[in-house]
């Protein structure tokens, strides 16, 4: 299945990608959330679509997409986990995971503004493999984790360089600035994706494409990546894991380009649909 959901900012509904149309479910009843995964959801969902296929409501072309997650209560990021992003940064590829959090504030629709944040002069792209979990998840073993899994979905792990690297030694400043995780179109389930270890993923800035990659060079993979935070942290239903990003983000250019208002980002990744967000200048409400 392919979940989606619609409407303002806040407010928005459930919906369903059937073959190339979207669809609402007015009368599901639930959300695309916490507790929506832990009971189950996902086989609710696929009984109530085929005992209501021909009565769903096609939705119009130009209805907004909200991030096909409502809030989860955590984002966690993967640093640095595909060996060309590291070398482009002049890093060293981990031995371990390196892990940090995304505000869910930051969350928003995968067409929706980004959003350069006040004194900002360092605003970059990311596009990553997200994965959404299914249940709750504390200590699991790798031949475990994919049982764990409810899908995928496109993310674009926005940063603000200046904010993660000189401002105090924690990465989390530069990413959880509002605006900075569009999230979807579509929440992909695993039987849907095919193999999920080959996956071009790409991103490009005013048509110019900057990423080009396949997650076949992922240095941790997804099962990895869920066992091994499973042993620090519970991981619950609906919460976010981005896997990282190739190289060719604005950082990694010499000398180094970044985003500015006016700008428009695209993005895609292979069965996980594409999306595209305007750069706008922060202005005070």
């Amino acid at each position: 299945m392919k979940l989606l959901r619609y409407g303002p900012p806040g407010h928005e509904q459930p919906g369903i990608l059937l073959g190339t149309q979207a669809y609402g479910l007015p009368t599901f009843g639930h959300d695309y959330d916490e507790a929506f995964f832990a009971n189950d959801g996902l086989a609710c969902l696929a009984d109530f679509v085929q005992a209501n296929a021909n009565t769903l409501p096609l939705l119009a072309p130009h209805e907004r997409l909200g991030p096909p997650v409502a809030r989860p209560s955590k984002i966690i990021c993967i640093g640095l986990n595909y060996a060309d992003h590291a070398r482009e940064t002049n890093a060293t590829p981990p031995t371990e995971p390196i892990i940090f959090l995304k505000s869910t504030t930051a969350l928003v629709g995968p067409n929706d503004a980004i959003v350069i944040p006040r004194n900002s002069v360092k605003t970059d792209w990311e596009v990553e493999l997200a994965v959404v979990i299914g249940k709750k998840a504390s200590y699991v073993t790798e031949a475990e984790a994919p049982a764990y899994i409810a899908g995928y979905t496109l993310h674009n792990d926005v940063s603000e360089r200046e904010f993660q690297l000189e401002r105090g030694g924690t990465w989390d400043k530069g990413k959880g600035c509002d605006t900075f995780a569009p999230l979807g179109p579509w929440l992909v389930t695993p039987d849907e994706l095919g193999d999920v270890n080959d996956l071009r993923l790409w991103l490009k800035v005013n048509g110019q494409l900057m990423q080009d990659g396949t997650t076949a060079n992922l240095i941790f993979r997804v099962p990895f990546l869920i066992s091994y935070i499973s042993q620090f942290m519970t991981l619950l239903p609906g919460d976010i894991i981005s896997t990282g990003t190739p190289a060719g983000v604005g950082l990694g250019f010499n000398p180094p380009v970044y985003l500015k208002s006016g700008d428009a980002v695209e993005l895609g990744i292979d069965g996980l649909g594409s999306a595209r967000q305007a750069v706008q200048a922060y202005a005070a409400s």
